[in-house]
């Protein structure tokens, strides 16, 4: 093998493998107290966000949360230097695309969910 060649393959391995690091690594880091996303069960006939159909592969914390005998979803931990919200999935996310797809639902500290006729209002919090 030319001495090119080889070193065109080897920078395109370590590309591939950068890029692996990237999508897995992100995953494992974390520092700080955790954030959580909590639901509180609420009487209201405000505007709600209808959450009767999601996957809980979307909106893990959210579900996570309503599922939870104390209404408390997994701990999140922010990475250092905030590179780990590009590339993971966070509470926030969920409240803001919720707050996206039902403007009406929001709240100042977070959005109002129903699910199995049941209303909760849902926002991130940090003990």
């Amino acid at each position: 093998m030319r001495r090119v060649t080889r070193n065109v393959v080897i920078a395109i391995a370590l590309v591939v493998v950068a890029l692996l690091a990237l999508g897995a690594l992100p995953s494992y880091l974390g520092s700080g107290d955790p954030y959580y996303l909590t639901v509180e069960p609420i009487e209201t006939n405000d505007t709600a966000a209808d959450v009767n159909n999601v996957s809980d592969r979307r909106y893990p914390y959210l579900i996570g949360a309503i599922e939870s005998s104390d209404g408390r979803s997994a701990g999140y931990q922010t990475g250092p230097y905030g590179m780990k919200e590009w590339f993971t999935h966070t509470p926030f996310d969920e409240v803001d695309a919720l707050t996206r797809q039902v403007p009406n639902a929001s709240t100042e500290t977070g959005v109002r969910v129903r699910r199995d006729g049941e209303v909760y209002h849902a926002e991130v919090v940090r003990p």
